[in-house]
């Protein structure tokens, strides 16, 4: 019996056969592979069955595919935008529509509107953005309720049917979830509210530790105190801030122990307020435990939501409470350190420092 050969052939070493083998997205555009069986050519990421290796041809362009006598796939579409590409501008022109809409756009006719089944305009959209396209025009209907309020030139009543709220009944029973107090006390800028707070140093430099009545609101770092507390006021302009009593401080050096030491825990409430998306992204951060890192595009599949790798790393951005929320442990896909709201170098010390070094 003559033996077989296991040995790779030429086109297995070649790393583009890996990209294809991983259907790389990424690599769309920098070459396509031709099926000599079929005469059919392809970008990397085509989800077609795979042809064997010993069929395939590299090409750096399709120009140079087709003069060798090959045919663009009709499916992955070599020549045009890819299928990725053209459900993206779908999703895109699928939320100008909510975004120009005064009421929530019922799911078929929005999926009429962009020329595709509700089943696969809900799968598409939730891919692209990380949520459902319900989930994204009350993202987005709370947006407007928040810039109509912070403006303060309408009435409370006003800025909430100009955002598309039906009706202020049903805008009260969310709106405890949407700004994290009374409309009027939004509109205030919090002037309902105490916010206890104090300032401490911890070896990364400055650090401020806000407490609203729901749990702690704040946790930031930096050099300047002084700017710390002027980001609060900011944030909160006509809240009562409260300076911290002892008990509070006690507080803050609890939060000062767990940035020097990490792996003693910090098992506090907190008051954490943002879009559906960012805090599925906030919860999924809480999961990675101390020592270890993910990356944007790890933390976009634990969400169920791939495509929206971007989205993640914005969510990262708007956290506000340091360590507690460890957006610190997320890198990039290559292990770098990338963007820190408080600065990579206090990042890399946090991580230094969980990792034991």
């Amino acid at each position: 019996m003559p033996q077989i050969s296991t040995r790779p052939t030429g086109t297995e070493k070649d790393p583009r056969w890996h990209r294809i083998l991983a259907r790389d997205a990424a690599a769309d555009g920098h070459f396509v592979y031709a099926v000599v069986t079929t005469g059919i050519y392809c970008r990397p990421s085509c989800p077609s069955r795979r042809a064997k290796p010993q069929n395939i041809r590299f090409f750096d362009a399709p120009r140079a595919a087709e003069a060798a006598g090959f045919r663009p796939c009709l499916r992955c579409n070599p020549k045009g935008p890819s299928l990725a590409q053209t459900n993206a501008a779908l999703v895109a022109e699928a939320c100008r529509l909510i975004e120009a809409s005064d009421v929530l756009p019922k799911l078929d006719d929005l999926a009429a509107r962009i020329g595709l089944s509700p089943f696969w305009f809900h799968r598409q959209f939730r891919a692209v953005t990380g949520l459902t396209p319900r989930q994204w025009a009350v993202a987005h209907r709370s947006r407007r309720v928040r810039a109509e309020l912070a403006d303060r030139k309408e009435s409370v009543t006003s800025a909430i049917f100009g955002a598309g709220f039906g009706s202020n009944s049903r805008f009260y029973e969310r709106s405890d979830e949407v700004l994290g107090m009374t409309p009027t006390a939004f509109r205030n800028g919090g002037s309902e509210m105490d916010i206890r707070f104090a300032l401490g140093e911890s070896s990364l430099g400055a650090i401020l530790v806000a407490q609203s009545d729901r749990g702690i609101c704040a946790i930031t770092l930096g050099d300047d105190p002084e700017a710390l507390l002027r980001d609060l006021e900011d944030r909160y302009p006509r809240a009562r801030l409260i300076g911290g009593d002892a008990g509070f401080e006690a507080l803050v050096a609890r939060v000062v122990g767990f940035v020097e030491a990490p792996g003693i825990g910090l098992d506090l409430p907190l008051d954490i307020r943002g879009t559906a998306f960012q805090e599925r992204v906030w919860q999924a951060l809480r999961q990675i435990p101390p020592g270890e890192t993910a990356s944007y595009a790890d933390i976009a599949r634990w969400i169920g939501a791939p495509k929206a790798v971007r989205a993640v790393a914005q969510a990262c951005g708007a956290n506000r409470l340091a360590v507690a929320i460890p957006c610190h442990r997320v890198v990039r896909n290559d292990g770098a350190l990338s963007g820190y709201r408080w600065g990579v170098a206090r990042k890399r010390v946090l991580l230094d420092r969980e990792a034991g070094e």
